[in-house]
């Protein structure tokens, strides 16, 4: 399983939709499926719900169990897991709220805290090498 999709279909578990491999295992087919339904949602109106859609040209077994959903709000999640998915997958794994969930669980959260993270995101970039990120801990300190 990918990064991308784990992160995808985490993301859409979260939000209690179904996100089949099949449909979103890749960044590509993700973007492929969304602009599929995007265009039977254009077609078809907002009041359309994904059950219809998979009718009408949409194949994805894991799908149907949506039903009554209506389409605007799956495909809203599709394209919000999209942006988390690519967002984490760039960055390494690690995301800005994800250092600041961190830092407030462990009780030092503060807006500089706030400051230094997203002025910094290589404090938090486990691609980086250790050098790098102990340079720029040193930068973000002085």
């Amino acid at each position: 399983m990918s990064s991308f999709y784990s992160y995808f279909k985490e993301n859409m578990e979260a939000l209690g939709l179904p996100a089949p491999e099949s449909l979103y295992g890749t960044a590509a087919t993700a973007l492929a499926t969304l602009s599929t339904l995007n265009t039977l949602f254009e077609k078809f109106g907002r009041n359309v719900t994904v059950a219809e859609l998979v009718g009408a040209g949409l194949r994805g077994e894991r799908l149907l169990t949506l039903g009554s959903v209506l389409a605007s709000f799956y495909i809203g999640a599709v394209i919000g897991s999209l942006a988390v998915a690519l967002g984490r997958t760039l960055s390494g794994g690690t995301s800005l709220a994800d250092a600041l969930a961190l830092a407030n669980r462990n009780g030092v959260y503060s807006f500089e805290v706030h400051l230094v993270l997203r002025n910094n995101p290589g404090l938090y970039d486990r691609t980086m090498p250790p050098g790098a990120r102990r340079a720029m801990t040193w930068r973000a300190y002085v």
